[in-house]
């Protein structure tokens, strides 16, 4: 079924951090969205460009139904891209039109445990889940930022504990892959929600969920990259269809060659 393509109004932005910026979308074209129950609901964002359209995927970071907006989270990396300048020069008044929203995540209530783990590009999610949980649910965060700075504040049920990790220097993806697996697994039935650098997500962490620790796939299957180092989106799309074919064809119990990570 085709998405519903909508016209919503910049309401405001806000900075969060140097490099996290909020645009709250409304107006009239509020009435025409159909919000989800899925706590990672994406939309596609339509940016005009020489060639056409250009579409980016963005997580809803909250939908306020009393106000008629919806609130979206860019990472800004200065004038590269489209959708971090397109936000950072936003005023009140613009337009965008965007498609959706998708999703297919939520917190399972019968889950024992919940285990969450992301970049700035999955933290939008992981805070809509964490806003999701019954106030005695436990479980672990792991959050990668670049630094103190940019980590951001956000509630989550007293029993489920956060950690945040500083990149720094290292590739993205990478103290946050080590971080989840020298940590303590607990007992009980885990229901898993893990995205953000490719490389770091398929090749690393999702064996180690789903082949190390045995978790079905049924709680496990939201696991997958939100972003490729080095590709924009076109690219990123192109590299999961072509993993999605490895995997297909490669030999039972046998992973397919990490792809090249270079920019």
């Amino acid at each position: 079924m085709a998405r519903i393509r909508t016209t919503l109004v910049v309401q405001n932005t806000i900075r969060l951090t140097d490099r996290l910026i909020r645009v709250r979308l409304g107006g009239p074209g509020f009435a025409s969205f159909q919000p989800n129950d899925r706590t990672d609901a994406y939309v596609k964002l339509v940016f005009p460009g020489a060639d056409g359209d250009v579409t980016r995927t963005y997580t809803v970071r909250e939908v306020d139904r009393a106000a008629q907006e919806i609130a979206i989270d860019f990472v800004y990396h200065g004038e590269e891209g489209i959708a971090g300048p397109w936000a950072a020069a936003a005023r009140p008044g613009d337009s965008i039109d965007l498609m959706g929203p998708g999703g297919a995540y939520a917190p399972r209530p019968d889950a024992d445990w919940h285990l969450l783990a992301g970049d700035e590009s999955a933290l939008p999610a992981i805070a809509a889940a964490c806003a999701a949980l019954p106030a005695d649910a436990v479980g672990q965060v792991f959050a990668e930022v670049a630094g103190s700075a940019d980590e951001l504040a956000f509630t989550h049920p007293e029993g489920v504990e956060l950690t945040w990790i500083h990149r720094a220097a290292a590739e993205p993806g990478e103290r946050l892959a080590a971080a989840v697996r020298s940590a303590p697994w607990r007992d009980g039935q885990v229901q898993v929600f893990i995205h953000g650098e490719a490389g770091a997500v398929m090749h690393d962490l999702r064996p180690y969920i789903r082949k190390e620790r045995g978790v079905p796939a049924e709680w496990a299957s939201s696991i997958s990259g939100y972003w490729r180092r080095g590709h924009t989106e076109e690219g990123f799309r192109r590299w999961k269809s072509e993993l999605a074919e490895r995997e297909k064809t490669a030999p039972a119990g046998v992973q397919t060659t990490r792809s090249s990570q270079s920019r």
